[in-house]
């Protein structure tokens, strides 16, 4: 499996002073930030090919990277326009999420990535190339919506008439197989072709969701450990 975080973005909602601004993946939390602690736990659940999307102050997360000295070294993807949005940035990947394999795609610095998420995301024996979504529950209203196993809407406001037996939030992980990573990166360019570069990936995979080309399982992840936000 291919991890690629998204990590681009300048991080307004923290609201850090302007002469001290960090990426949000260069945040310290203990003695430890959070990028260190994403790729520490990818290596624990047997993830090693990691593809970093950076844009804001991508200097200062390289040189976190050579600190860290990690091996092998993530490959780095520059967006020049970080600050249009996350369809852009995922776009900028779109090499990463074509050549093949599974994607893990995440936009990393919005939790503390617990390793059990990533079991979460998992598709469930027997289900080898289902997309799966990490759902945690009592979240925003609205964020993800399922049927049964199934997510059947990704978006904050839900349609009054919808009919649904679940309603979380999304914590962020999205694994696609081959076939669904070549799908996104797709929708994904068909947005900036069509001037939509500005808006957040989110609204891509909600439309790659609505296609029903493929399969998307939730797993909820109220209970697990580390399943609570820092941000909301």
């Amino acid at each position: 499996m291919r991890a690629i975080l998204l990590a681009a973005g300048r991080g307004l909602r923290m609201q850090q002073p302007q002469d001290n601004e960090l990426p949000k993946c260069l945040l310290r939390f203990g003695d430890r930030s959070l990028l260190e602690r994403h790729l520490q736990l990818l290596r624990g659940a047997g993830v090693e090919e990691v593809v970093l999307a950076l844009g804001f102050s991508h200097q200062q997360v390289e040189a976190e990277l050579d600190s860290l000295r990690w091996q092998p070294r993530p490959e780095i993807v520059l967006n020049p326009g970080f600050e249009l949005g996350s369809v852009l940035t995922v776009h900028t990947v779109a090499a990463a999420m074509t050549r093949g394999g599974d994607v893990l795609l995440r936009m990393p610095t919005c939790s503390i990535m617990n390793a059990s998420w990533l079991h979460c995301c998992r598709p469930p024996a027997g289900q080898p190339h289902a997309d799966g979504s990490g759902v945690r529950g009592r979240g925003r209203a609205g964020q993800a919506v399922r049927a049964g196993r199934r997510c059947i809407e990704l978006r904050k406001q839900v349609a009054r008439d919808l009919r649904y037996d679940t309603i979380g939030e999304s914590v962020g992980f999205f694994r696609f197989d081959e076939v669904g990573a070549r799908r996104l990166a797709g929708i994904v360019a068909d947005y900036v072709n069509d001037g939509r570069a500005h808006l957040p990936h989110e609204e891509a995979i909600r439309d790659l969701l609505r296609e029903s080309s493929q399969v998307f399982e939730v797993v909820d992840v109220t209970e697990r450990p580390g399943s609570r936000s820092i941000f909301r």
